[in-house]
């Protein structure tokens, strides 16, 4: 009886441990480009905190270190963190390209005033820190939103 006990008991922690971590959800984001003239555009995708500081990069699109100063706002969150980038690096993208990233968003940032800002910059050319921000509630994360600067729109689907 003592066994079965503890067996239920272990059970019980197991079950609380497993639902105390937070839940998160993937979302496949679709990056569509302008055409425009000169280098591959860095782009990074931000959770922003409803102070409008940054809290996690999400994305980078761009494999040089050499050139993420070139994003200015999100290089000195960068440097000031040292957080680990390098599981969610990739390729720069160009004028009219499209590129595909899978992110993933904490549950509990949805409705909280949290927002995704993507930044982007291209070698010698203007640098935007806004191009695109978007609500993260259900709503903002699969509308499509239009950019500012070097991306055309942003379209996020969950991923089920």
């Amino acid at each position: 009886m003592k066994t079965i006990h503890k067996i239920l008991i272990g059970l019980m922690l197991c079950f609380l441990v497993t639902n105390s971590f937070a839940q998160s959800s993937k979302y496949k984001c679709m990056i569509q480009m302008v055409s425009y003239q000169g280098e591959k555009a860095y782009v990074i995708i931000s959770l922003i905190n409803p102070k409008g500081e940054y809290e996690k990069t999400l994305s980078v699109l761009g494999p040089d270190k050499q050139w993420f100063n070139t994003l200015k706002e999100w290089y000195k969150f960068q440097t000031k963190t040292k957080e680990k980038i390098s599981a969610v690096t990739g390729a720069s993208v160009g004028g009219g390209d499209r590129a595909v990233r899978t992110i993933e968003i904490d549950d509990s940032k949805l409705n909280k005033g949290y927002k995704l800002r993507f930044e982007s910059a291209v070698e010698e050319q203007k640098y935007h820190v806004k191009d695109v921000e978007l609500a993260v509630t259900p709503q903002g994360l699969v509308e499509r939103t239009e950019g500012m600067g070097y991306i055309r729109f942003v379209k996020l689907s969950k991923v089920q």
